[in-house]
Protein backbone atom coordinates (compact mmCIF):
# COMPACT_ATOMS: atom_id res chain seq x y z
CA UNK A 1 0.00 0.00 0.00
CA UNK A 2 1.38 3.36 -1.00
CA UNK A 3 0.71 6.93 0.09
CA UNK A 4 1.97 9.75 -2.16
CA UNK A 5 3.11 13.05 -0.70
CA UNK A 6 3.91 16.03 -2.90
CA UNK A 7 5.21 19.51 -2.26
CA UNK A 8 8.03 21.07 -0.26
CA UNK A 9 7.03 19.16 2.91
CA UNK A 10 6.63 15.78 1.17
CA UNK A 11 9.69 14.24 2.78
CA UNK A 12 8.77 15.19 6.35
CA UNK A 13 5.13 14.24 5.82
CA UNK A 14 6.08 10.78 4.54
CA UNK A 15 8.43 10.27 7.49
CA UNK A 16 5.67 11.24 9.92
CA UNK A 17 3.16 8.98 8.17
CA UNK A 18 5.46 5.97 8.67
CA UNK A 19 5.38 6.60 12.43
CA UNK A 20 1.61 6.11 12.33
CA UNK A 21 1.91 3.06 10.07
CA UNK A 22 4.24 1.44 12.61
CA UNK A 23 1.75 2.19 15.38
CA UNK A 24 -1.02 0.61 13.29
CA UNK A 25 1.10 -2.51 12.71
CA UNK A 26 1.49 -2.96 16.47
CA UNK A 27 -2.11 -2.19 17.38
CA UNK A 28 -3.56 -4.49 14.74
CA UNK A 29 -0.84 -7.12 15.18
CA UNK A 30 -0.24 -7.44 11.44
CA UNK A 31 1.73 -10.45 10.31
CA UNK A 32 4.39 -8.33 8.58
CA UNK A 33 6.10 -5.15 9.71
CA UNK A 34 7.58 -3.95 6.43
CA UNK A 35 7.13 -0.21 6.04
CA UNK A 36 9.27 2.66 4.87
CA UNK A 37 9.81 5.74 2.78
CA UNK A 38 11.12 6.42 -0.71
CA UNK A 39 12.16 9.97 -1.53
CA UNK A 40 11.63 10.31 -5.27
CA UNK A 41 12.81 13.94 -5.48
CA UNK A 42 12.63 17.19 -3.47
CA UNK A 43 8.91 17.51 -4.11
CA UNK A 44 7.71 13.89 -4.07
CA UNK A 45 8.02 11.15 -1.44
CA UNK A 46 6.07 8.00 -0.73
CA UNK A 47 5.33 6.02 2.40
CA UNK A 48 4.53 2.33 2.04
CA UNK A 49 3.24 -0.60 4.05
CA UNK A 50 3.51 -4.24 2.98
CA UNK A 51 0.63 -6.48 4.08
CA UNK A 52 -0.29 -10.09 3.53
CA UNK A 53 -3.00 -10.67 0.94
CA UNK A 54 -5.32 -12.01 3.67
CA UNK A 55 -5.06 -8.70 5.55
CA UNK A 56 -5.17 -6.43 2.51
CA UNK A 57 -8.88 -5.57 2.40
CA UNK A 58 -9.08 -4.79 6.11
CA UNK A 59 -6.02 -2.57 6.03
CA UNK A 60 -7.01 -0.90 2.76
CA UNK A 61 -10.43 0.01 4.08
CA UNK A 62 -9.02 1.32 7.37
CA UNK A 63 -6.04 3.30 6.04
CA UNK A 64 -7.19 4.29 2.54
CA UNK A 65 -3.89 4.22 0.65
CA UNK A 66 -3.57 6.24 -2.54
CA UNK A 67 -2.56 3.15 -4.50
CA UNK A 68 -1.21 -0.35 -4.21
CA UNK A 69 1.28 -2.65 -5.86
CA UNK A 70 2.26 -6.26 -5.52
CA UNK A 71 5.35 -6.65 -3.34
CA UNK A 72 7.95 -9.11 -4.50
CA UNK A 73 10.80 -9.81 -2.11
Amino acid sequence: MIWDFRGPAASKTAEHHVIHLKEYIEIERLSTNITGINHINDMFSIAYLVVEETEMLKVRDALKPHRGELYEA
